[in-house]
Parts: C-alpha cells; sequence; structure tokens
C-alpha cells in the first residue's frame, strides 16, 4: 500500500508541474508558440503518468480493480487539464491532411511532442532513482530496464494498436453526441476499457509519441518492429476510422451525393 501512495504523489507531482508550464505557456505570444508550449507540458504529463502507472502494475502486483481505477481516474485528469492540446502525432497529421494546419506547424507540433517524450523518460529515471518505494528500489537496481512489452506476436499487437486507435477516433469524431458534463468519463471509460482488453498484448498505448516514451527503450524487439506496432498501426487506425466514416459510409447511404447537389445550388 505504501508503493501505491507513493506513485500516487509521483503523478500529483507530474500533474502540478505539467500545470504549472501550461499556466505559464498561457501567457506566451505569438499563439504558435504558445500552443506548442501546451502541447510539450501536456505530452510532458501523459508519458510521467504512464511511466509510472506502468512500473506500479508491472512491479507492485495491484489488484486489477485498482489498477483499472488509476488509468480511469487518471485519463479523467487528462483530459481536464490537457485544454486543446492533443498529445498525440497522429491528430497533427489529422489537421494537416484536412488543411486545418499547415506542415510547418504540424511538424513543430509532433517535434514538441517528441521531446516532452523524451524529456518525460528522463524524469521519471531521475525520480526513481531516489528510490521512495520498494518498486522504485527494485527498478533501479535493474537499471531501469524494461523488458518485452508485447504479450502476443507482432501481428497481433500491431492489429490490437490499430484497433485501438480505430476505436478512439471514432468515439471522439463523435464524442459531441455526449452531455459536456459526461464527455471526459465516458472517454475515461473508453480508455480503460481498450486498456484491459489490449494491454496483455501490446500495452495499448495507441499512440506513437506515448509508446516512444514507454516502450521502445524496452528490450526484446527491434527498433523497426516497435515502429510497426506503435507508430505505423495506429496511423492506419486513424486514417481508416476517418475513411470510413467520412468518405464510405455517406457515399454508401447516399449522403455525399446530397452534400455535391446543395454545394452546386448554393454555387449557383
Amino acid at each position: 500500500m505504501a508503493d501505491l501512495w507513493v506513485s500516487v504523489s509521483v503523478l500529483g507531482v507530474a500533474v502540478l508541474l505539467s500545470e504549472v508550464i501550461r499556466r505559464a505557456a498561457a501567457q506566451l505570444s505569438p499563439s504558435a508558440v504558445r500552443i506548442c508550449a501546451l502541447e510539450a507540458a501536456s505530452t510532458f504529463q501523459l508519458c510521467c503518468c504512464t511511466h509510472e502507472l506502468k512500473l506500479l502494475g508491472e512491479t507492485a502486483r495491484l489488484e486489477l480493480g485498482v489498477a483499472l481505477t488509476l488509468t480511469y481516474l487518471m485519463t479523467v485528469v487528462h483530459l481536464h487539464t490537457f485544454r486543446e492540446a492533443s498529445c498525440n502525432p497522429t491528430a497533427a497529421l489529422e489537421r494537416l491532411c484536412r488543411g486545418r494546419s499547415s506542415g510547418a506547424a504540424a511538424a513543430a507540433l509532433v517535434f514538441c511532442q517528441f521531446g516532452a517524450a523524451v524529456a518525460a523518460r528522463h524524469f521519471a529515471a531521475a525520480v526513481w532513482s531516489l528510490g521512495l518505494s520498494d518498486v522504485h528500489l527494485r527498478h533501479r537496481r535493474f537499471g531501469f530496464r524494461c523488458f518485452d512489452p508485447l504479450g502476443g506476436t507482432l501481428v497481433e499487437a500491431a492489429a490490437v494498436e490499430l484497433c485501438c486507435a480505430f476505436v478512439v477516433q471514432a468515439a471522439a469524431l463523435n464524442i459531441h453526441r455526449v452531455g459536456e458534463r459526461l464527455r471526459a468519463h465516458a472517454f475515461a471509460a473508453l480508455i480503460t476499457a481498450l486498456v484491459y482488453a489490449g494491454g496483455s498484448i501490446s500495452g495499448a498505448m495507441f499512440n506513437p509519441v506515448l509508446a516512444y516514451s514507454v516502450q521502445f527503450p524496452c528490450s526484446g524487439h527491434t527498433t523497426f518492429e516497435y515502429v510497426l506496432v506503435y507508430w505505423l498501426a495506429p496511423v492506419a487506425g486513424v486514417a481508416s476510422c476517418v475513411l470510413l466514416l467520412e468518405r464510405i459510409i455517406p457515399f454508401l447511404s447516399g449522403k455525399s451525393k446530397v452534400k455535391v447537389a446543395r454545394t452546386k445550388l448554393k454555387n449557383q
């Protein structure tokens, strides 16, 4: 139990530190600098908390209910503190493809996200080196090494990451249909369910920058294999979701033809 409370304290410190950076960034100008700073601070928070939760889950052998409750609560905290930050390169790529962002802006956001992911990795190691709990002491004894994060084959892990990214993107596109007060809780419940369903196979990252911080340092597979599972599969999941929900289904239902007809009438 003492290990649990130490880890909860570490989570709190990571959130508070990130919030201080976000509030300072909110005063910055121009807006592009502010957006990048907010993205970096929120990504740092996400990665730091995931590092600690992963270590706690793997080493402290928490009961399933406790682990899922922590996942749910931290997801709610993230959703309430991230503001407009996405903390996910696929969101930047999506905005670029939709014409809502320039290539330079998207590249800057992704660069900030990966920089924050590296910073979170070092921050986690620095906290663990203090030996604040038995979990941290054991991890320090092994040189902060992590081992094979895949509980299945590469194909199975890639399929899990693709499906999780697909589901999360579908939820993000339709979350406006849920009452505003319940959105964060509904989304957190979905994330928790996906972690429960796919965590034992791939770790259920479904976020390239999060996986880069948490899973890429682990032994057991090559960098190319991790890129396939944690980068290409989630991007494919998001792309296939957008294609299905916004192109294929409207085309099959005839809605796209109605939109074209309305556009022609407006132009006349």
